[in-house]
């Protein structure tokens, strides 16, 4: 008798997962020095993000089923945001798990979370550098993370309420940060699948008191919005948001391969871009080249939101001898003789 239908669904989505991250370690081996005949290679090392709830103990609990028959080790990380008292005691807890799993090595990181952005963004980001600094750490081939479709569907309608762009529609990739790091297995999956994944392999879960606090606006999405979405909608809002944000995904990349390709085309002999150039472009290219000019010159990417583009991409369509424009990380946006000159201070 084979696994529960939804063991067998987050093991599956995991082994996809780890041959495309052997694939990918293949692929770099064969840039590498060349070893000694006698020598053999590394097994290569996944790590799972692990908070101890629903989603990411299934996702640990299928890497540690997977990765051996493919020949990889598996390792855990939680992080310890020190928000709630006991937080500490949770993540030792959640460590004991990991290694009762199998996985090794498991380790507990504290962090401290700051407050810019607001106290969602700084956690994320807190998340980010200590998941960042233990895959270096332990040369790790790439780390888990446990989002769900329920998760893409929620980050969708985010980037819907701020008015960012296609970009922001395009919700969570599969695979992102450095070298491809983070992969996300269950972006197909419903939340409710890989609770009752845990739930019929007796796995203990954590439920995160923050994920039903309504001072969080994510909380609030969750337990208000898309509920409400889909007593007005019917069922399938999840479903259809997490194919909007895959949709979303390769328009963009395609825009933004675009924009890549027409930059070149619209600099001058010093670089500077050139403001009758830039208007021919269609405005979706055009953004795209003025964003990244920004932040190249020193504004922080998750601070730059569309009203800022839309300030400087009049600085070549509407063109009334305006001044500069100022943008997060003391960028400033000017025109000057033709050119748009975008530089710190």
């Amino acid at each position: 008798m084979g696994p529960h239908p939804a063991v067998a669904a987050i093991r599956l989505a995991v082994r996809r997962v780890l041959h495309d991250v052997l694939t990918d370690v293949q692929r770099s081996s064969e840039n590498a020095p060349p070893r000694p005949p006698h020598e053999q290679p590394p097994q290569p090392l996944v790590l799972v993000a692990c908070s101890g709830g629903a989603d990411s103990m299934a996702l640990a609990s299928a890497l540690a089923f997977e990765a051996p028959r493919l020949g990889i080790r598996a390792g855990g990380v939680t992080v310890d945001h020190g928000l709630q008292p006991g937080s500490d005691l949770r993540a030792a807890e959640v460590v004991v798990r990991m290694t009762a799993l199998g996985l090794e090595p498991v380790e507990s990181v504290a962090v401290r979370v700051g407050r810019s952005g607001g106290p969602e963004a700084a956690a994320r980001d807190a998340r980010y550098a200590a998941l960042d600094a233990a895959a270096a750490r332990h040369s790790a081939a790439a780390v888990l993370l446990g989002h769900t479709r329920d998760d893409q569907a929620e980050t969708v309608l985010l980037g819907l309420a701020r008015g960012s762009g296609i970009r922001s529609l395009s919700g969570m990739a599969t695979t992102s940060g450095v070298a491809g790091r983070y992969r996300r297995p269950f972006l197909r999956i419903d939340r409710q699948t890989a609770r009752k994944a845990c739930m019929v392999q007796s796995l203990p879960v954590w439920d995160d008191p923050h994920n039903a606090d309504p001072a969080y606006t994510r909380s609030r999405l969750r337990h208000e919005g898309l509920p409400a979405l889909e007593k007005a909608l019917g069922k399938g809002v999840v479903e259809a948001l997490a194919r909007t944000a895959q949709l979303s995904r390769d328009d963009a990349d395609a825009l933004d391969a675009w924009a890549a390709r027409a930059e070149a085309t619209v600099r001058d002999d010093a670089g500077l871009l050139e403001c009758a150039k830039l208007y021919a472009l269609p405005p979706a290219v055009r953004r795209r080249i003025v964003r990244r000019a920004a932040i190249e010159a020193g504004a922080p990417a998750g601070s730059l939101f569309a009203r800022h583009i839309e300030e400087v991409d009049r600085l070549i369509t509407g063109w009334r001898g305006q001044g500069a424009i100022n943008l997060p990380g003391k960028v400033v946006a000017r025109r000057q003789g033709g050119r748009l000159v975008i530089r710190q201070g």
